[in-house]
């Protein structure tokens, strides 16, 4: 799309999907980050939870927390400013928040079905979002 500022034409090269998607995924972080935390407390008062995992499994829940914000809006700044290092930096703290959601889908102390089927969907989009990241980057930089 062009757009016309002052007599000069630039293309508008933000990701609309992209947008779409971070407004998305924090909405959906929003429920994960309440049903993890409901799941542990569940999980430590109807299993014998083992106190020395408890404190971490929390510690890492809230980690993700904001790692989660601080991707979200350098992510959301990046696309709509058009600017590719905010961007990028948010798809490098992506790879964190990827091995948080592994460790809650495959590592912590009890994995329930419900651990599983919330963190194969915030897998699902950490993996749409990244290659709409990608590709964003790629226009921003030509």
């Amino acid at each position: 799309m062009a757009v016309v500022r002052r007599g000069r034409t630039s293309s508008v090269l933000s990701s609309v999907p992209l947008q779409i998607l971070f407004y998305v995924n924090g909405i959906y972080y929003i429920f994960y980050f309440l049903a993890t935390l409901a799941m542990i407390v569940y999980k430590s008062q109807v299993f014998s939870y083992p106190d020395d995992f408890l404190g971490p499994d929390l510690a890492l829940l809230f980690i993700m927390a904001v790692l989660e914000v601080l991707r979200l809006y350098l992510g959301s700044k990046g696309n709509l400013t058009e600017e590719e290092a905010p961007l990028g930096l948010s798809l490098v703290i992506t790879v964190g928040s990827v091995i948080l959601s592994v460790y809650f889908l495959v590592w912590q102390t009890y994995v329930l079905k419900a651990d599983v089927i919330i963190n194969v969907v915030l897998l699902f989009t950490y993996g749409l979002e990244s290659v709409l990241k990608v590709i964003a980057i790629a226009a921003f930089v030509s």
